[in-house]
């Protein structure tokens, strides 16, 4: 499948309006996240427990898992502006009822509509990547994907840090999901009108040709394991980062002190630096240390450290908020080593991309459901120390399955230099 380029103008080398569908991206974003680093504190302020918070992200990751792996296959059935299109509606629609019930205090509706919700955004933002990565130039793949992410975070975790913890004191925390609904739109509207349907395949009427392209994300992880390995790395990649905001300004709150809009602040400078080198880390894996380097020690082993550094250092430093902010930057830079991610995945099936992304996408949603479930099942047994511990872990399993994502280039490089050292003893 070939994308139609035309004529278009570029900056950079990417098209004009590939660059206005990274801030249609943003502004979607922002709105999406403008709750998730207080919500879970809210809630149980409101009288849940901390597994009944966890329960309801829980639920939500699971929609959105689902919803992030169809967002390949269907971009590709359907065309991107249709999903995304599906994808605004459905997140409307679920912020509408759970800020209903959300002021009723009725956990029972808070789930299956903050679940409505968890199909917004993949569909949405996922689908728009799958069009990025057929319009843009190979040579510049991991940058194109290091934009988006930049203004997927851009929009999540900095605008969705900032804008509440000023905005807080003056509409208060339903106010704030009010004013959601206005970034989602804007951002839905201006993403319609950018993104074409210039890269549909057209599909035939016959219902065993849909399913298997439906399949087709599942299918190809046989077909291509390393595909799969990369789903998996990708639930890593967010699990740990994602399952911070549930427990752990409970954690800090108890023990240290902090308060809900330090941690906010300190959230939002961390992605505000996450986005900065997001900007500068692919481009440097892409000219000299190479993706899978640079996910497997920056990425993977980065963040298992910080993690553990980022528990340690209020028992060190008590409640300095400077110390807190400085560790959070660190772990802003080390996450962007997961970037490279969606252009080697789709670099191992380059005929594929759409099948391949929708498993990467699938991966990211998965950690929505993995994280707070994690949570939910370990925080009564371990503590918040124990379940950070586990998070770490898992960031070193990523590192240890990143051995094996080698491209063919790679692979046929290592066989010759075997053979020259046989041929050499």
């Amino acid at each position: 499948m070939k994308p139609v380029l035309g004529q278009e103008r570029t900056i950079g080398g990417l098209p004009n309006r590939v660059l206005w569908g990274f801030v249609a991206t943003l502004i979607f974003m922002a709105g999406d996240g403008l709750e998730h680093a207080w919500l879970s504190p809210y809630l149980i302020e409101k009288g849940l427990t901390v597994q009944q918070s966890a329960t309801i992200f829980a639920v939500y990751g699971a929609v959105l898992a689902i919803a992030a792996y169809f967002s390949g296959v269907l971009t590709e059935m359907w065309g991107p502006r249709k999903v995304m299109l599906i994808g605004l509606v459905t997140w409307l629609i679920g912020q509408v009822l759970f800020i209903e019930c959300l002021k009723h205090n009725n956990y029972a509706l808070m789930i299956p509509t903050y679940g409505i919700r968890g199909l917004g955004y993949p569909l949405f933002c996922y689908s728009f990547l799958v069009w990025v990565t057929y319009r843009s130039p190979e040579r510049i793949l991991a940058t194109a994907v290091g934009l988006f992410w930049a203004a997927w975070s851009g929009g999540l975790y900095v605008v969705g840090s900032y804008f509440p913890a000023y905005m807080l004191p003056k509409i208060g925390y339903i106010g704030l999901l009010w004013s959601a609904v206005v970034w989602v739109l804007i951002g839905g509207i201006m993403g319609l009108l950018v993104v074409k349907d210039d890269m549909v395949k057209k599909q035939t009427g016959n219902p065993k040709e849909k399913l298997k392209s439906l399949m087709s994300g599942f299918t190809i992880c046989i077909e291509q394991p390393k595909v799969a390995i990369g789903g998996v790395v990708r639930i890593i990649n967010s699990t740990g980062i994602g399952a911070l905001p549930i427990f752990f300004p409970l954690y800090l709150t108890a023990e240290y002190g902090f308060t809900t809009q330090q941690f906010l602040q300190m959230w939002g400078t961390m992605w505000l630096a996450n986005i900065v080198f997001n900007l500068i880390i692919p481009y440097i894996s892409d000219k000299w240390l190479g993706w899978r380097n640079t996910i497997q020690w920056l990425g993977s082993f980065g963040m298992g450290v910080m993690m553990l550094v980022m528990l340690y250092t209020p028992e060190v430093f008590g409640s300095s908020f400077l110390a807190l902010n400085i560790v959070g930057i660190i772990m802003g830079i080390v996450l962007c080593g997961f970037v490279p991610l969606s252009a080697l995945v789709t670099a191992m099936t380059p005929d594929k991309k759409g099948s391949a992304m929708a498993i990467v996408s699938f991966g990211a949603g998965m950690s929505y459901f993995i994280a707070p479930a994690i949570v939910g099942l370990f925080i009564g047994i371990i503590g918040a120390e124990g379940v950070i511990w586990i998070f770490a872990g898992t960031y070193f399993l990523g590192a240890y399955l990143m051995k094996f994502m080698k491209l063919p280039h790679e692979e046929n490089q290592n066989e010759k230099d075997l053979l020259l050292e046989k041929h050499l003893v």
